[in-house]
């Protein structure tokens, strides 16, 4: 154990602002209870007020935790959502008094959590337009889940339940890797380091004096227990991506959460809640195969459907051929090139998530926390749809883009080919990329020619005390 050491001036934990919000136990502690709190009582609220009235269970769970702050910390940050999050603040106390089992291979699954999330969620969201979004249908989802992850933690030891089976778990370890900040210790304080309490503080079962070596953080998730236990545990600043610029353990998980996630959200997006919108969205093929199987109410779970089929088979294809050129291995191929499609989703959804709360988050958060206290305010959004400077947000798709196809172009040097062989399986591995161009330019063309349907959007211009009722 290391009480004292000189910190490097990148290393967050020497601010005394950063120090404090990210290592102070009794500052976290206290956060961690708030937001507890806040978690259960949404719950709460959304099965006691089950209608649409209730603004304030969407607003934490779709306003606050999803939409707003895990796609802006994610690429920042990191996994710090994972740090506050309340299953895993409960997790440690029960895994604590539980049965400490070790979880069956089939189960240590990266491919769980994401599967759940693709499916569960955004399936039955294109499917069922409204269900799970709805006050008791979002309470009934989240109680379900805390329900399981509190069962698993019980049963298994190492917070396996975090690691596998929770449906944002992969989805955050697969982003983190985006983010400007490293946990990792100085190696030079850890040399003879004989009582690794940086390890044993660890509810992971993890080591971090292995993560610079490894260029990885594993499954950390940021609860910073270890660098309460030891002053050689730094979070350092780092450049972008910066993991993703060299060597480390790759999972194949993580790229096909960068390639499922992109169908599921802006892909589906695009096509469900865009080109659905256009005066010709009867001819799209997702509707012309309700319409064939006479089900046109399902146009929805069509087009999520062809959006993951396009989307994977586009991917495949180009890593396929991306590693016959390079004559190797596809499964060498899509982990060392497919982690280059990182910044695709969580980047280019940066700028709606931020617009998002501009023109319509501020309203509803604001006036569903006033909601839960017992009281109404009415208050206007921030900004307005059509907004000039609105526009600047869509700028983060585009870094999105540029961004990915630098990453690709700097992961094919950790490949050993020839020149030419690169720049055509360069061109393959970006056929993702040209793929989410091309459905951003056809929507756009289509509103330009064809136009779109007309829309009536109404404010609520006041909400009614449900405490009254």
């Amino acid at each position: 154990m290391v009480n004292f050491i000189k910190r490097d001036k990148n290393d967050l934990f020497k601010n005394p602002i950063f120090g404090f919000l990210f290592k102070n136990q009794s500052f976290l502690l206290v956060l961690r209870i708030i937001i507890t709190f806040i978690f259960f009582y949404a719950l709460y609220f959304g099965f006691t007020n089950p209608s649409k009235e209730n603004l304030f269970t969407g607003a934490v769970f779709w306003g606050i935790f999803w939409a707003l702050f895990m796609v802006t910390t994610l690429p920042t940050f990191g996994r710090i959502f994972c740090g506050i999050c309340p299953h895993g603040f409960l997790g440690k106390y029960i895994t604590n008094i539980g049965l400490q089992k070790k979880m069956p291979q089939w189960m240590q699954n990266k491919y769980i959590g994401i599967f759940l999330l693709v499916i569960g969620w955004w399936g039955i969201y294109y499917t069922f337009p409204g269900f799970w979004k709805s006050p008791f249908g979002t309470a009934s989802m989240f109680t379900a889940m805390t329900v399981i992850a509190f069962a698993l933690y019980f049963i298994y030891k190492d917070m396996s339940y975090c690691k596998s089976v929770c449906p944002i778990g992969t989805l955050t370890r697969a982003y983190d890797k985006l983010a400007f900040t490293k946990l990792e210790t100085y190696t030079d304080s850890c040399a003879d380091c004989k009582t690794f309490d940086c390890a044993s503080a660890c509810s992971y079962n993890l080591k971090p004096f292995t993560f610079a070596k490894k260029n990885s953080t594993d499954d950390c998730t940021l609860c910073m227990d270890c660098a309460v236990s030891c002053e050689a545990v730094k979070f350092k600043i780092t450049k972008l991506a910066d993991k993703l610029y060299g060597k480390f353990k790759t999972l194949p998980a993580e790229v096909w959460t960068y390639i499922l996630i992109l169908a599921a959200i802006p892909v589906s997006m695009t096509f469900a809640h865009g080109l659905n919108r256009s005066t010709i969205a009867d001819t799209m093929i997702w509707n012309q195969t309700a319409l064939f199987f006479n089900i046109p109410e399902y146009g929805g779970m069509f087009a999520f459907l062809y959006a993951l089929l396009f989307t994977i088979a586009t991917a495949t294809i180009g890593f396929y051929f991306a590693a016959k050129i390079l004559n190797k291995d596809f499964k060498t191929t899509f982990t060392t090139l497919g982690y280059g499609y990182a910044p695709l989703f969580i980047i280019g959804s940066l700028g709606h998530a931020v617009e998002s709360f501009f023109t319509r988050g501020y309203e509803k958060i604001t006036e569903g926390f006033a909601q839960a206290l017992g009281f109404t305010i009415d208050v206007d959004d921030l900004a307005n749809r059509g907004d000039a400077w609105l526009h600047l947000f869509s700028i983060f798709k585009w870094v999105a883009v540029i961004w990915t196809l630098i990453l690709i172009y700097q992961r094919l040097k950790l490949i050993k080919s020839s020149k030419i062989r690169k720049v055509i399986a360069y061109f393959c591995a970006s056929f993702l990329v040209i793929f989410f161009i091309s459905i951003n330019i056809y929507r756009g063309y289509v509103f330009e020619k064809y136009g779109s349907k007309t829309m009536h959007h109404h404010k609520t211009n006041s909400i009614k005390n449900i405490k009254e009722k």
